[in-house]
């Protein structure tokens, strides 16, 4: 039995009772208190017992945590590379999306070998080296992204807009547009139908309701990205017209 005074706290368990995860029992006037690793350490060392000693340094070096080392220009570079994998992984973004995560996230956070006014400068380098790579390629953005949204039914003046709002540099948006147009010149036709479909408006609605809301519906069209003569055009369809185009699309 090992029993250590310390003022009114009397010590009555055995050494044993220091492991980690344990809470060390002690009587004082018939209360149990729980000690934290500390305070079983600055017991403990009062005991001229090598083997408990040893226990508790064990213990105190698995408690604390070490410290973090300095990062060097070499590793933050490193770790903005692997930070942009991860997010070209999950997002497939563009270059400007890219770009702007990376500083959101480096100037929040306190670079010890980088001065904040170089970070700008370290994630354009970044960048570039990935684009040399084809880990982004905006002109490959462009495409699948004006795809997509033509399959949701948007116009091609959301979808300028959409590419403008991502950063996608202009000969790439007008590039994608033409294919778009040389592909399919009534595109914002079809598109627009899809819209009326979707939001059941124009002739996706009862013939008795199409006039009450036809002002209402082409406004709704317009908002969309078409322009009149599109939108009056869709608007004008017969309801058995309108069915045959669905059923194609």
């Amino acid at each position: 039995m090992l029993k250590i005074k310390i003022g009114k706290i009397e010590l009555t368990k055995t050494p044993q009772t220091f492991e980690f995860g344990k809470n060390i029992k002690i009587n004082q006037n018939g209360i149990t208190p729980i000690f934290n690793h500390k305070k079983i350490i600055s017991i403990v060392k009062n005991v001229e017992i090598c083997s408990v000693i040893r226990k508790c340094i064990i213990l105190q070096q698995l408690m604390i945590p070490i410290k973090n080392k300095k990062k060097n220009l070499e590793a933050t570079v490193e770790e903005m590379r692997n930070f942009a994998f991860a997010y070209i992984e999950k997002y497939a973004p563009s270059k400007q999306q890219l770009k702007t995560y990376l500083l959101k996230k480096y100037l929040k956070v306190k670079v010890p070998s980088v001065n904040k006014s170089n970070i700008s400068d370290l994630i354009n380098a970044v960048l570039e080296d990935l684009e040399k790579t084809k880990f982004i390629n905006d002109k490959f953005y462009s495409n699948s992204k004006a795809k997509s949204l033509i399959q949701r039914g948007s116009s091609i003046n959301k979808i300028r807009s959409y590419l403008f709002s991502k950063g996608v540099k202009d000969k790439y948006i007008k590039t994608t547009l033409d294919e778009i147009i040389a592909n399919n010149e009534d595109q914002d036709f079809f598109s627009a139908i899809k819209v009326c479909k979707k939001k059941r408006i124009g002739p996706a609605r009862d013939e008795n309701n199409r006039p009450l809301f036809f002002k209402k519906d082409i406004g709704i069209l317009a908002r969309s990205g078409f322009d009149f003569e599109t939108s009056k055009r869709v608007m004008d369809l017969e309801k058995n017209e309108y069915l045959k185009i669905i059923n194609l699309l």
